[in-house]
């Protein structure tokens, strides 16, 4: 997550807690996390050793991704995490906004089915 984004990431992180996930971050964003209260494991970037992130993608670890950027350098390192989210069919989420509808999205999954309307059922007299 980038810096600008963390100080609304603990309480979606904590949501996503109570839904029955596993926090794991890179150890910047995981120790912004556990001095707010959010419990998070810590995984290597790419370029820090191994095993790292792409590596628990691979592994079939990591359910959901939620990687912000900002900056060429940063973007170009999270290119194996985007590709490998692909290859592996995991949802991958590029701003706090869409962050946010995903949490509120699972979190109306677990309270029960989801049932579909044609429009004019919502507007019918």
């Amino acid at each position: 997550m980038r810096d600008e984004d963390k100080a609304r990431v603990p309480e979606l992180a904590a949501r996503l807690l109570k839904c029955g996930f596993d926090i794991i971050a890179t150890s910047g964003t995981a120790d912004f996390l556990r001095s707010h209260g959010v419990p998070a494991m810590s995984v290597f970037k790419v370029a820090e050793g191994r095993p790292h992130i792409v590596d628990k993608i691979i592994d079939g670890e990591i359910d959901l991704v939620f990687n912000t950027t900002s900056g060429k350098k940063a973007i170009e390192d999270s290119y194996s995490i985007r590709r490998q989210t692909l290859m592996h069919g995991i949802p991958y989420f590029t701003a706090l906004t869409s962050f946010r509808a995903a949490v509120a999205a699972i979190e109306a999954l677990q309270r029960g089915p989801l049932t579909v309307k044609a429009l004019q059922e919502y507007h019918s007299a």
